[in-house]
C-alpha cells in the first residue's frame, strides 16, 4: 500500500485532542463525585467561538475572554464530547453556562500547579511563554469573596510582553 509523500503527522493537533480529551475526564469526574481535597479550576475560554452559550451581559461585560473558577459553589455540571455545561453564581444571581471544549484556551488547577494552554495556529509566540511559572491569579478585591459567588479572574500574569 503506497500513501501520499506529503502527508506528516500532525502532532500539535493530536496533542490538543489528548489534552482537552484530559479536562473531558476530570470535569466527568468532578461531575460524578465532586471536586476532591482542594482542587479547583481556573478555566478561560474564548466567549466569542460560536458554540458558547453565556448569557448576554456577561458576553458584553467579557468580550474576547472569560475565566471562570469552579470551587466553592456550582451546580448542574454536566459533561459530553463537545463539552460541558455548568451553573455558577454572579453575585448572588445563578447564571447557566455552556462551554464547548474547543472554546478552551487554560485550564489551570492552582492547588497542585497543574495548568493547560491552548496556542492558536496564527499566533506566534516565544516557546518560553510555555515554561511560564504558576503564579497566583485571583485579582485582588475590596472584599472576601462571598461563598457561592463565582470569581471572574485574568491570566494577564502568565502573559509576558
Amino acid at each position: 500500500m503506497t500513501r501520499p509523500a506529503n502527508r506528516s503527522i500532525d502532532y500539535g493537533n493530536l496533542m490538543h485532542r489528548a489534552m482537552r480529551s484530559l479536562i473531558q475526564e476530570v470535569l466527568t469526574r468532578v461531575a460524578s463525585e465532586g471536586l476532591p481535597g482542594k482542587h479547583h479550576f481556573f478555566i478561560t475560554f474564548d466567549t466569542m467561538h460560536p458554540d458558547v452559550e453565556i448569557a448576554d451581559w456577561l458576553s458584553d461585560r467579557y468580550p474576547g475572554e472569560m475565566t471562570i473558577v469552579i470551587q466553592h459553589w456550582f451546580d448542574a455540571l454536566t459533561v459530553t464530547e463537545e463539552g460541558f455545561s455548568i451553573t455558577l453564581n454572579f453575585g448572588d444571581s445563578p447564571e447557566p453556562l455552556y462551554i464547548p471544549f474547543d472554546a478552551i484556551r487554560t485550564f489551570v488547577d492552582p492547588s497542585v500547579e497543574f495548568g493547560l494552554r491552548f496556542e492558536n495556529q496564527d499566533e506566534e509566540e516565544d516557546e518560553e511563554e510555555d515554561e511560564a511559572p504558576m503564579q497566583e491569579m485571583a485579582e485582588p478585591e475590596e472584599e472576601a469573596p462571598r461563598k457561592g459567588a463565582a470569581q471572574v479572574v485574568s491570566l494577564d500574569s502568565f502573559r509576558k510582553s
